[in-house]
């Protein structure tokens, strides 16, 4: 199923249809629609999309500094997680108070056995 309910190109088509509605006669009316109240649309959808593309890009510029955030927070756990385990060691209650796991409590790697 489509995501949207009208053509991507809606704008393209709507200026079409009023340079053309433009040399036939703007007194003309289609059912209930006028020129004035095509027209008016179209601006109303521009100035839409205008806000729409604004927004985008404070969105891109905010997640772009929550990244650089993140990243930088990162580098400050792993500092904090080396210099416990550097301190206290890597089999002390310290370190499993910060979140990590004690080597007493890591499971070993099963050996595998070569065939030959």
């Amino acid at each position: 199923m489509r995501r949207k309910l009208y053509p991507i190109n809606i704008l393209k088509r709507a200026n079409h249809i009023v340079a053309a509605w433009e040399q036939i006669g703007t007194d003309q009316t289609m059912g209930s629609v006028t020129h004035k109240v095509f027209t008016a649309d179209i601006t109303t959808a521009g100035l839409i999309e205008e806000q729409i593309r604004a927004a985008e890009i404070r969105l891109r510029t905010l997640r772009n500094q929550r990244d650089a955030h993140y990243l930088s927070l990162w580098d400050k756990v792993k500092r904090v997680y080396d210099g416990v385990k550097g301190i206290y060691g890597d089999d002390s209650m310290q370190y499993e108070m910060v979140g990590r796991k004690r080597i007493s409590q890591r499971k070993r790697r099963a050996r595998k056995i070569v065939r030959g």
